[in-house]
């Protein structure tokens, strides 16, 4: 632990050398990046390290500025002539985001001689993206269309890679930094941790910027079995894990006063080229002591004494957090379920098929509602009701009856062909958390002899692969990161399949109060 926050104090140190400072400009700056407005503490309800106030902050404050010299961007990179002169030739071939992962590769290849080092160092060791996930984990997700994303994500990991070997191999690149195990690692750093600069499409990565999203619920020190670093100039390096990790392109705007100046500003932080550098404000007032931290536009209800600086991030479903930043939420209110529909559906009517699904709570989407009203009109009487269905309205209690009817019936279905059930999954998530507290503890010597179902599943299909068993098998920190995704799978089919119960119970308590109004009315119409 000493020797993890001796690292970070030499990180920080390092940052304020290079200009990165929570200290506005017109005060001087200590030798740490900081300590004026900010400071690394530890939020156990919140994720692990973050960045917490150390005096009382205003909307509006500049909390966090990183010089644009500190970025790490293709343009900052490619100061170094071998790699300028290498990527020049290969350019017009590779993607932006391509050239940057090969750019970071190559960074960390020059081991303690790179400038970037310190930051490198606090980098992640592995992620859990899609692309990252083994063939047990995709096929723990058991949604068709979850599983097919899942081997997209590798298949389209595996040929932007191979497109850019012949690049990393003129590079001269040590062996382990041309694996595809490297390039998962350094497009996972890509893909979840960039942040938006207007210059370049590929982003930039922001050392200290990604202290703000720092959750880490345990930290591990660097050990080659999980990773692909294998120099000496890594082997013993520590390793800050973070389990969220964002693409910090910033579009939810907050109202703001006219007559501020100080809160004129549309976003939490943003590249400004009046100070050429990367600017992180406070969205909200602060208290001394509390987390400061750039998260997904979730409520900050349920996280003890802690609140959160809210950041959008657009409307990305569960699956899509996967596949791009290796975490989900509980709560997502852009999560949604699709369901398998009739190609008549969507031929009757013109929403676009990503339209057509159901919200996390349960309540079918405007648009599915209305095409199942559309589609489950006779044919001849469709063009009559058109403008009715595409303005939301139900065209009668009987065809509203006969939708809600149809929704259930496809979902109990959809439940039923499950290979597990909810409460199984939820036995699944127990029996998870089960193996790896035996792994956090390392009091290994109760370990089950025994496991059930999927777990045994599990231990027998890594065990075949590493050719351990039992209690080694949960030893090996490689196993111990399948074991992770193997969760996130869990959770997110579970998540799935929760939506679709709930969907059943808005389908039949609307049902209910359709058969309630029906009933009233036939009572009055005997009564007259």
């Amino acid at each position: 632990m000493e020797e993890e926050e001796g690292k970070l104090k030499s990180f920080l140190k390092w940052a304020g050398g290079i200009g990165i400072s929570d200290t506005p400009l017109n005060e001087m700056r200590s030798s740490s990046c900081l300590g004026h407005s900010l400071c690394v503490s530890h939020f156990p309800d919140a994720g692990g390290r973050g960045l917490a106030a150390v005096r009382d902050l205003r909307k509006g404050d500049v909390v966090l500025r990183v010089p644009k010299s500190a970025l790490m961007t293709r343009e900052s990179l490619m100061k170094d002539d071998t790699l300028s002169l290498a990527v020049n030739k290969h350019h017009i071939s590779l993607s932006s985001t391509q050239i940057l992962t090969v750019c970071l590769l190559y960074e960390v290849g020059k081991g303690k001689s790179s400038w970037w080092y310190s930051y490198l160092m606090q980098l992640p060791r592995s992620y859990d993206t899609l692309a990252c996930f083994g063939q047990f984990e995709i096929q723990a997700l058991q949604v068709n269309d979850a599983i097919w994303a899942a081997e997209k994500a590798t298949l389209k990991a595996e040929s932007e890679w191979k497109e850019a070997i012949s690049l990393m191999e003129e590079l001269d690149l040590k062996h382990h930094l041309l694996t595809f195990r490297a390039w998962l690692w350094a497009s996972g750093s890509i893909s979840s941790r960039t942040l938006h600069i207007p210059w370049d499409d590929a982003g930039c990565l922001c050392p200290v910027g990604d202290l703000f999203n720092y959750a880490a619920p345990g930290e591990e020190a660097f050990n080659s079995e999980d990773a692909f670093v294998e120099s000496s100039s890594w082997r013993n390096a520590s390793s800050l894990q973070v389990n969220f990790s964002w693409n910090w392109e910033i579009t939810e705007q907050y109202v703001v006063e006219q007559s501020d100046t100080n809160l004129l500003r549309l976003i939490d932080g943003g590249y400004e080229d009046d100070v050429s550098a990367y600017c992180f404000y406070a969205r909200r007032n602060y208290k001394k002591g509390e987390q400061v931290a750039l998260h997904i536009c979730v409520s900050s209800a349920g996280h003890t004494g802690i609140n959160l600086v809210l950041l959008s991030y657009g409307t990305y479903t569960n699956l899509e957090l996967l596949e791009h930043y290796g975490f989900l939420l509980n709560k997502n209110l852009n999560d949604k379920a699709f369901i398998p529909l009739e190609p008549e559906i969507y031929s009757s009517c013109s929403w676009p098929k990503d339209a057509l699904y159901i919200h996390q709570d349960g309540k079918p989407s405007f648009s599915l509602l209305s095409a199942l009203r559309l589609w489950l009109t006779p044919p001849t009487q469709r063009r009559s009701v058109g403008h009715l269905v595409y303005s939301g309205s139900q065209l009668s209690a009987h065809n509203e009856i006969i939708v809600m009817r149809w929704i259930t019936k496809n979902c109990e279905a959809i439940l039923k062909n499950f290979v597990t059930s909810i409460k199984e999954d939820e036995l699944v998530i127990h029996t998870i958390d089960v193996m790896q507290d035996f792994c956090a503890s390392r009091e290994l010597g109760n370990f089950p002899s025994a496991f059930e179902g999927e777990a045994r599943a599990f231990l027998e299909n890594k065990g075949q692969i590493n050719g351990e068993s039992g209690v080694k098998l949960l030893q090996s920190r490689q196993i111990r990161r399948c074991m992770d995704r193997w969760k996130l799978a869990v959770q997110w089919r579970l998540g799935y399949k929760r939506t679709l119960a709930d969907c059943i119970s808005y389908c039949t308590k609307a049902l209910g109060e359709l058969s309630s109004d029906n009933d009233s009315i036939i009572s009055i119409h005997n009564s007259t």
